[in-house]
């Protein structure tokens, strides 16, 4: 009976504490929210190049150094500038940037990390993404296949930050694998794989092919713009 009542307790513990956590952040983040005061940026490539989004010139955007987490992701132990360190150190072993990589981590520190919070989401949403790059199991199936961390599980996410960050750049080195050498639509290797980590392999590949992407993915394609300085400055010595 005990148990029973336990288990019935977690939907109201995590509604509780998520609903108190974006409180704290005022709503902010979410796929389809953008800060107020991040970085904008452009991007100059032309179809097929792969060049990585630059910072803007125009007057009044903001440049490397000038965005920063908010003060509530400061102090989290799961903000991703902490991260710096790992993901330098598997981004060069999977032979991704470590920008985008960090860019990504930033995009999806919307939601709250951390063991407790997270499993209670889980309990909520079993199809619920896991760990600090939030990466649902079929990209972490994938990904572990043949590399260094095989033998580990999806479920240890939550518990090991390390992990998450190696995992999220092995997904994005097989996912920069998948692009063809030239591509017709507008985006920079670096946007597609960016939205290949968002919306799938295929869509990627759509997308490269000139195909519109929807509205949410635009939003995260504006999310790594508004990140990409950011991340460049958390990566510093």
């Amino acid at each position: 009976m005990a148990e029973e009542a336990r288990k019935r307790r977690w939907p109201a513990i995590a509604v509780v504490v998520l609903g108190l956590w974006f409180l704290v952040r005022g709503g902010a983040g979410g796929h389809g929210g953008e800060p107020a005061g991040t970085a904008r940026l452009t991007t100059t490539a032309t179809p097929g190049r792969s060049a990585t989004p630059t910072a803007g010139a125009a007057s009044g955007t903001a440049g490397p150094g000038t965005a920063s987490p908010s003060p509530k992701a400061a102090d989290s132990d799961y903000a991703p500038g902490r991260f710096a360190a790992p993901v330098r150190t598997h981004a060069a072993r999977a032979g991704v940037d470590p920008q985008l990589l960090m860019a990504i981590l930033y995009i999806e520190s919307y939601k709250p990390h951390g063991p407790e919070v997270e499993r209670a989401w889980q309990r909520l949403k079993p199809d619920a993404a896991f760990g600090i790059a939030n990466m649902h199991r079929a990209a972490f199936e994938e990904a572990r296949q043949g590399r260094d961390f095989a033998g580990r599980a999806w479920e240890d996410l939550p518990d090991d930050p390390d992990l998450a960050v190696e995992a999220a750049a092995w997904h994005l080195h097989d996912l920069a694998a998948q692009l063809p050498a030239h591509w017709s639509g507008p985006y920079t290797k670096d946007e597609l794989m960016a939205l290949g980590y968002n919306t799938g392999a295929g869509n990627m590949l759509a997308f490269a092919r000139n195909v519109p992407p929807g509205a949410a993915a635009r939003s995260y394609l504006d999310r790594l713009h508004d990140n990409w300085a950011k991340a460049a400055e958390s990566l510093r010595p």
